[in-house]
């Protein structure tokens, strides 16, 4: 774990890092955002010690890094520039294999680890290991530099805008890759970007920050439906959220008291809760309001001279949603099954609330109206 507690940077009687306090979860990916100047570069280099605060302590996994011996402490965390900092006179193998050699590796436990980096980023040992820095192509040099910042098998990565200089179709293949990396490492990963896209792509948690300090720290979901201010709303966009709709999820947009009623109840009672309620169905509950089924208007209409309650005509078998799945998943059961309706349930099965294919076109008319 690493944790911020109070940490102030001046630079004559500049401050440009005003008391900020953090903490980076062990495996976690944490994206620093914000405009140029807001401090998080410096955030990321005081971690290893590049930069020197002016007062408060970091600590990693509770040891003041203050007291550890600054070179040691860098050799120990993995580190990933924009300039992507390739030695140009060493091969591929030697840049990979510069921290293992200075901490003392034996030369066959360094050339395995050559090897098993380069297979890990996707570039083959036999064709790459003896290449030259400027025989690569920039998004090869920086899959180098991701391999270098592995080589001792750190617990901690810190990534300073290390795609920013990469075109577009290489930086989101590198994108991709280093997020299934993440998903077999576990490592610890601060990466800065300017790239809100990026960071929402990426990050476990998003720390966004402005002037030297932090205005909101959170992960994507939270920060993408409620922004702290009105700076994190336009640093997102707006819209953002309906551009991500697999990060809203059915408890966000769904009818929390939908019309029920008790399989017990009579076929007049039930039309006259479904007009009292201006719809034309009621979804059918227990005693506990466990779903059991839902009753429509046209169900009434065809059954008024064959029954006279609910639990005979209502229908069983409903397609269903838990709270916490995305919308997508709502648009995708609607689409395929031909339905404008879908009940939400607990593991319970208890009724939590009902989406509708209204609901879900009157949503997005409000979201492109603001």
């Amino acid at each position: 774990m690493i944790k911020f507690e109070n940490i102030t940077k001046k630079y004559g009687d500049t401050e440009v890092i005003k008391g900020v306090n953090l903490e980076i979860k062990s495996g976690e990916f944490v994206a620093l955002i914000g405009p140029s100047g807001c401090g998080k570069t410096t955030c990321l280099k005081m971690i290893n010690r590049l930069i020197e605060p002016t007062s408060g302590k970091i600590y990693i996994d509770g040891q003041d890094i203050s007291t550890l011996d600054a070179i040691d402490l860098r050799r120990n965390i993995g580190y990933v520039i924009q300039q992507i900092g390739l030695f140009p006179h060493m091969t591929v193998r030697q840049n990979i294999e510069l921290v293992p050699f200075l901490k003392k590796w034996p030369k066959e436990k360094r050339l395995k680890r050559v090897e098993e980096l380069l297979r890990l980023v996707g570039m083959a040992p036999e064709q790459f290991m003896n290449r030259y820095p400027s025989e690569l192509s920039g998004g090869q040099r920086q899959r180098v530099g991701v391999a270098r910042a592995l080589a001792a098998d750190p617990d901690i990565i810190l990534m300073d805008e290390p795609f920013s200089a990469i075109d577009p179709i290489a930086r989101t293949q590198l994108q991709d890759e280093l997020y299934e990396l993440q998903e077999k490492l576990k490592k610890t990963i601060v990466f800065v970007t300017h790239d809100i896209d990026e960071a929402l792509k990426l990050a476990d948690r998003i720390c966004i920050m402005k002037e030297g300090t932090v205005v909101q720290f959170d992960t994507p979901e939270v920060i993408l439906k409620n922004p702290a201010s009105e700076f994190v709303e336009n640093l997102i966009g707006k819209k953002r959220i309906w551009k991500k709709p697999e990060l809203v999820s059915v408890k966000d947009i769904m009818i929390t008291n939908p019309v029920k009623a008790l399989p017990s109840r009579t076929l007049a009672q039930a039309v006259e809760i479904m007009t009292e309620s201006g719809v034309d169905s009621v979804l059918v509950v227990d005693k506990e309001n466990r779903l059991l089924g839902i009753v429509t208007a046209e169900n009434i209409r065809q059954n008024k001279d064959k029954a006279k309650k609910l639990e005979e005509i209502y229908t069983r078998n409903l397609f269903t949603v838990k709270p916490d799945d995305s919308v997508l998943d709502v648009l995708r059961l609607m689409s395929q099954k031909k339905i404008g309706y879908v009940p939400v349930v607990d593991e319970n099965n208890v009724l939590k609330g009902l989406v509708t294919r209204s609901t879900l076109v009157n949503l997005l008319g409000e979201s492109l109206e603001k």
